[in-house]
């Protein structure tokens, strides 16, 4: 095994854990979905005796937002895995730049990783072990196309 093959194979285990890491912290804001939801569904019991409930578009607020802040890690979360896959098969390289470059703004762990892949795929090496890998997998004969 070449170093940029184990490097390779180290990235794909490191997109794993940081992937199982982001949808993680993806579960924090069901909190604020289930407030929202009790907000909405329940205002009467937000009474304390005086005054009037919370409007109940606010809770739907709560709500919508912290959903759509679960799908966004849970997103990335799953694009990071597939990243991971990606580079353990070497396939998709665009993808896994794309994704690489997108890591880099998650602090701490996704920048580090983030930053390695990125030196890792720029090599001219790694590009080939790609680029190799796409051409065996295509449908083209090994005598070239078919003209």
């Amino acid at each position: 095994m070449t170093s940029d093959e184990e490097h390779l194979r180290l990235l794909s285990i490191f997109h794993y854990i940081v992937a199982g890491i982001t949808a993680f912290f993806g579960c924090f804001p069901i909190i604020h979905v289930s407030i929202g939801l009790f907000l909405a569904l329940a205002p009467e019991q937000w009474l304390d005796g005086k005054g009037e409930p919370p409007p109940r578009w606010l809770g739907v607020l709560f709500a919508f937002f912290g959903s759509a802040i679960i799908a966004a890690f849970w997103t990335f979360a799953a694009c990071l895995a597939s990243a991971g896959w990606f580079l353990s098969v070497r396939k998709h390289y665009m993808f896994c730049l794309v994704i690489a470059a997108l890591a880099c703004m998650c602090q701490p762990f996704g920048t580090v990783l983030g930053v390695f892949t990125l030196i890792v795929l720029m090599r001219g090496s790694v590009k080939q072990l790609f680029s190799d890998n796409s051409l065996r997998g295509s449908s083209i004969p090994a005598g070239g196309p078919l003209v």
